[in-house]
């Protein structure tokens, strides 16, 4: 059992931490919890039952994984999950809820940062070294790629999906698919142009980039990509627009990317 917990913290009889878990005054880590090395829970943060969580994660003061889905219909009896990849951040207020289905689950991958009172719903999907600012929030079963930014008070509705490497302008409310590798902004919400930072930051420049910047030409004008070099881009790209959306797709901006 960790050494370095508060005396004011409840711990649940059944749950083993390693010995470099810190536990801050009245946390709460509840029945069933599974917890991974160097994990770090702040001050009067909760950690409810049915949550799985890796190696390295902070959990800043009123933060609360794993809470009840947003449902009408849920049965608090059903049992579900909330797994959590490695070395995320998640700030004050923060939460995030466990799936909404029998042996469903809600997943965050590694290597986030969830800033204040950012919001996870049930079912969705986060993938690794992504951003949610203030006040974030996503619906149930909303999918968000890798390396995305999602600016301060950005709302997604249920069943969007947000590609890899795509920034949305704070305040952006979302109710179509966002395409990977853009920035997206407006009211209503349109893609601009490519997420130029992000990818230099990424590595994706020169001829990928290139390559990138035509497709999306291309998607503008509703043509083929067949005829673009496949780079690795390109091929997710493609893997994305194939996938049938639930929400559709949001439109462009009549300028040049």
């Amino acid at each position: 059992m960790a050494q370095n917990i508060h005396p004011t913290a409840y711990i649940a009889p059944d749950v083993s931490l390693p010995e470099d878990v810190m536990v801050g005054p009245f946390a709460v880590i509840e029945s069933g919890v599974e917890m991974g090395r160097a994990c770090q829970i702040g001050a009067h943060a909760v950690v409810q039952q049915y949550v799985k969580m890796g190696d390295g994660n902070i959990l800043h003061p009123h933060a609360v994984l794993g809470g009840l889905p947003q449902d009408v219909s849920f049965k608090p009896e059903t049992v579900s999950w909330l797994e959590i990849g490695d070395n995320n951040v998640f700030r004050e207020g923060f939460t995030a809820h466990r799936a909404s289905k029998e042996n469903g689950e809600t997943r965050i991958g590694s290597g986030c940062f969830f800033m204040n009172n950012s919001h996870v719903a049930h079912d969705c999907k986060i993938g690794n070294n992504t951003i949610f600012a203030n006040n974030v929030a996503i619906g149930g079963h909303v999918e968000v790629g890798d390396r995305v930014f999602m600016g301060g008070s950005v709302v997604a509705h249920q069943f969007c999906r947000i590609g890899s490497y795509a920034i949305v302008q704070g305040t952006t409310g979302l109710n179509m698919d966002v395409i990977p590798f853009t920035l997206i902004g407006g009211r209503p919400a349109r893609h601009y142009k490519l997420n130029t930072v992000g990818l230099r930051r990424a590595g994706i420049t020169g001829d990928r980039y290139n390559v990138l910047s035509a497709a999306f030409r291309l998607l503008r004008n509703k043509q083929s990509l067949d005829s673009l070099e496949e780079t690795e881009e390109l091929k997710q790209l493609k893997e994305w627009l194939a996938v049938k959306s639930k929400r559709g797709v949001h439109g462009f901006v009549d300028i040049s990317i």
